[in-house]
């Protein structure tokens, strides 16, 4: 499929991009992905959470929204992968069309709205994935959210949390999908603190000894002084780390009309520097103190290493992968090995917000 992907290209670009998606995962399904074949490489494994990470590489969540692909996902070169969004109770998110794609600005609009299986179908995945023996290298995180119809949001996160929570290597708590009514406004203060302690707390009972860490995604649209009160109130939360970014309601003016209307949130290319300094103020005004996994228009290695040296200790991608293929996740992983070395760095966590001790 490596080598393959420039040629079905143009065949799953002529799909409604839903329809090449769920291709795409039955492909991935049916076991016809190879194995990437590859030595893990020093310069690239770091420690965080407790966790061993083999390359900074992620998986977006989105991708595989019901625990599917992990292991294939895996086997593919991810570092780590993020299963989910998942919600408690299954829901069938936006009507379609809800996903369009822009290939000349590499740019995705998607309104997706968390469509799921719920968390039972969830559950049963990742008990599969689990089983197997030997399991494949690399971290799984659970992104998890509330359903549309939830009122009480701390409810349906506590209860995927209760359930799924001890499954997952680290949790992700999503509060920034401009998609769900209301998902937004728990970026701020009252209600995320209000929030954190009963996720916390379900926790505590839940996950025994060895509690999974605690991720919060935050969208790119917030102002500089929210991001300001943000950043005190994770701190103050106790949150683990952060996931920066979720997509953007902005529209540049050079993409195309017809693409630029669709509601929804943008993704690509066109949200790779913006996603880069939200990460930039967080880990400034955090002062380093939160692991951040960085995302937002990656599709090189020199947009990965702007990320991590922006403070980002890990980075995912999804949308690239729709028009790089595959080979993207190795690609990205031999550039940065090329990058640390013009730099003189022994090891990926050398280079962690190093833009800000530059003069």
């Amino acid at each position: 499929m490596f080598d393959l992907y420039p040629i079905a290209r143009p065949f799953l670009f002529k799909m409604a991009p839903e329809k090449a998606h769920e291709l795409t995962l039955k492909i991935m399904k049916s076991g016809l992905v190879p194995k990437v074949k590859s030595t893990p490489n020093p310069m690239l494994e770091q420690t965080l959470w407790g966790l061993k990470f083999p390359n900074p590489v992620g998986l977006s969540a989105g991708f595989d929204k019901n625990a599917e692909v992990i292991g294939p996902a895996l086997n593919m070169g991810f570092g780590f992968v993020e299963a989910g969004t998942v919600t408690p109770r299954p829901q069938e998110g936006n009507l379609r069309p809800r996903i369009f794609r822009n290939v000349q600005h590499e740019a995705v609009i998607n309104r997706m709205g968390f469509p799921n299986g719920g968390g039972k179908v969830f559950k049963a995945n990742m008990a599969k994935f689990l089983s197997h023996s030997p399991r494949p290298a690399g971290i799984v995180g659970l992104n998890i959210g509330m359903n549309k119809t939830q009122k009480d949001p701390a409810k349906d996160y506590t209860a995927l949390i209760r359930g799924l929570g001890a499954m997952g290597d680290y949790i992700t708590i999503n509060i920034s999908s401009p998609n769900t009514p209301g998902l937004r406004d728990l970026q701020a203060r009252g209600p995320l603190l209000e929030l954190m302690d009963a996720v916390k707390e379900a926790r505590a009972k839940a996950c025994g000894a060895h509690p999974p860490p605690i991720l919060v995604k935050l969208a790119p649209d917030l102002t500089a002084e929210k991001q300001q009160e943000l950043a005190e109130t994770l701190i103050e939360a106790g949150v683990d780390g952060l996931i920066l970014t979720n997509t953007t309601l902005d529209r540049p003016e050079y993409l195309p009309s017809t693409f630029r209307s669709q509601p929804g949130g943008l993704s690509g290319q066109p949200l790779t520097q913006k996603s880069t300094k939200v990460i930039s103020n967080f880990y400034r005004m955090t002062e380093g103190k939160l692991p951040i996994i960085g995302v937002g228009g990656i599709s090189n290695a020199a947009q990965a290493y702007e990320k991590i040296k922006a403070g980002a200790s890990l980075v995912q991608v999804y949308s690239a992968l729709v028009f790089k293929g595959p080979s993207l996740v190795q690609d990205i992983n031999a550039g940065l090995c090329d990058l640390l070395k013009t730099d003189k760095y022994d090891n990926i966590s050398d280079a962690i917000g190093t833009a800000h001790t530059k003069k």
